[in-house]
């Protein structure tokens, strides 16, 4: 076997560690072979540095020491999720913070939609809109898969060294340039009742892949 073989053979069979790029494709149920209540296209895998806190830290767990091809099927309860779902963070929110000279969008404004919040600590949300009153808005600020078992399995579809500007930054960059990360709030701060909460932008940011839960990022 010549070096540049072995070399070839050595980066394919690389396993997931601290600061690896790794890229999965994964199917999510919330009940043991019920329906697939998530699924990351074909074409566009979760994509994400390994290690550093960004996903669940039991989801991380369960891929520790994959190789690229390797498949892998667990449960997570909702303690090793996204919590118990918890009544007090549901809110009702002024109907004026979300109005544009006095008027709210009825295509962004609606029961069901998810919308990005920050309150006036800076601290960034999302929540699902419930109920739209008169004078307020009817939040519900827990996680979607806030006291929901997770069922995921799938497949390693590739592990590669991350790159020193990669682990400076704490994210993978895509196609070669930084384009940020899906940030999430992490100091366990709780919205409350009678704190400020801001709408704000909510872009289709090409690195969340769409999932919704930005492939499962800590919250």
């Amino acid at each position: 076997m010549s070096e540049n073989n072995f070399e070839i053979y050595f980066y394919k069979n690389m396993n997931i560690s601290k600061n690896k790029v790794v890229a999965i494709g994964y199917i999510l149920r919330t009940q043991e072979n019920g329906s697939i209540v998530e699924e990351t296209p074909d074409d566009r895998p979760l994509e994400f540095l390994f290690g550093r806190g960004m996903l669940l830290e039991k989801f991380e767990s369960y891929l520790d020491g994959l190789n690229e091809g390797d498949s892998f099927k667990f449960h997570l309860s909702p303690a090793e999720g996204y919590g118990e779902y918890n009544p007090k963070m549901v809110v009702s929110i002024p109907r004026n913070v979300f109005e544009n000279n006095g008027v709210i969008d009825e295509k962004v404004i609606f029961v069901g939609n998810v919308l990005p919040m920050q309150d006036n600590r800076g601290n960034h949300f999302n929540g699902t809109i419930l109920e739209i009153l008169e004078e307020s808005i009817k939040m519900d600020f827990n996680h979607q898969m806030a006291g929901k078992d997770l069922y995921f399995e799938g497949v390693v579809k590739s592990v590669r060294e991350a790159t020193e500007e990669e682990i400076e930054h704490g994210h993978v960059h895509h196609e070669g340039h930084c384009c940020g990360h899906c940030h999430e709030h992490e100091d366990g701060h709780k919205h409350g009742d009678h704190e400020h909460c801001e709408h704000r932008d909510n872009p289709n940011h090409e690195c969340c892949h769409g999932t919704g839960h930005c492939g499962h990022h800590k919250e």
